[in-house]
């Protein structure tokens, strides 16, 4: 069984950022990528609010600079899939695509969270080229334009009032004849002259050709059809924590996301730490990902060091 002193687990920009530090702090990190390594920005296509970059950078470049700047300061980064872990003692026992076993001495879980889609054929086909579970990130490419929002609760609500100052028109998708959302969050997306609420609808298909979305077929609950154009289509049907391997372990909140101590990036468990979007259901940004993989990579040299 291979040893090491710090295992990451995931490859986005908490667990590359943490490999950087670890690397630097001579800890020799491990770290497996997962089944999308790189993480959610490889779904986007160019990302401006990251520092750095005055004219923005593709998705897909900045995870692979990240990745390559782990490389060179000795991160061990490889290709596999964590199926199995054992924390209920350190070193901490871990299984790779079934078979391969490591100890571990530290743990960093940066597994991410996944968005939450439809599950419509064309969501996939048009993921990049219109069809977005971030507002924040992509909102900006939409300006003046018309787009669409998926949902009904707080998230919907606060990514329909953002898209709001940026578009010329926002339609939020909501399956019922309410919203779920706070009632100042309500209030503020019916205030919002732009914004039109298409109540008991849902999206039949997402409409587009080879230079993105066009628009969307929305179906009624009492079962007529219409289109409506758009360039943008945003979901906001939530995001769902990686943590499933992990919560008989660590502690977790009603959703799944693991809680951390205050503001380090300790677990309940002595030596396992939580970075990224797996601990993070407010922001879920990649530049606060990538300074809580900083934290817990100051953590794990703190902690191995005491």
């Amino acid at each position: 069984m291979e040893t090491v002193k710090c295992l990451i687990i995931g490859g986005g920009p908490a667990g590359y950022t943490a490999a950087i530090y670890t690397s630097r702090a001579d800890l020799s990190p491990v770290l497996y990528e997962g089944i999308q390594p790189g993480g959610q920005l490889t779904t986007t296509t160019e990302v401006e609010n990251f520092p750095g970059f005055e004219n923005g950078i593709d998705g897909n470049q900045l995870m692979a600079a990240m990745k390559a700047q782990a490389v060179r300061l000795g991160a061990d980064i490889r290709n596999g899939l964590v199926t199995s872990a054992d924390l209920s003692s350190r070193p901490f026992k871990i299984t790779v695509d079934g078979d391969k076993e490591i100890s571990a001495e530290t743990l960093v879980i940066a597994t991410g969270a996944s968005a939450k889609y439809l599950g419509i054929p064309s969501e996939e086909k048009f993921r990049g080229m219109g069809v977005s579970a971030c507002a924040t990130c992509d909102g900006f490419f939409y300006r003046k334009k018309d787009v669409a929002v998926v949902g009904g609760g707080d998230t919907a609500c606060e990514e329909a009032t953002y898209l709001a100052s940026l578009c010329r028109k926002v339609y939020m998708i909501v399956r019922r004849d309410v919203l779920r959302a706070s009632a100042a969050m309500q209030d503020k997306v019916k205030n919002t002259p732009n914004i039109e609420i298409l109540w008991n609808c849902s999206t039949e298909e997402i409409l587009g050709d080879a230079s993105g979305v066009t628009g969307a077929r929305i179906a009624r609950k009492d079962g007529g059809t219409f289109e409506i154009a758009v360039d943008g289509f945003f979901l906001a049907i939530g995001h769902h924590p990686n943590s499933e391997l992990f919560s008989q372990w660590v502690n977790v909140d009603g959703t799944g996301y693991i809680i951390t101590e205050g503001k380090t990036s300790r677990t309940n468990v002595e030596g396992v730490f939580a970075a990224g979007d797996v601990q993070d259901p407010s922001y879920r940004q990649a530049v606060t990902a990538a300074a809580s993989g900083c934290r817990a990579a100051m953590d794990v040299e703190k902690f191995l060091n005491r």
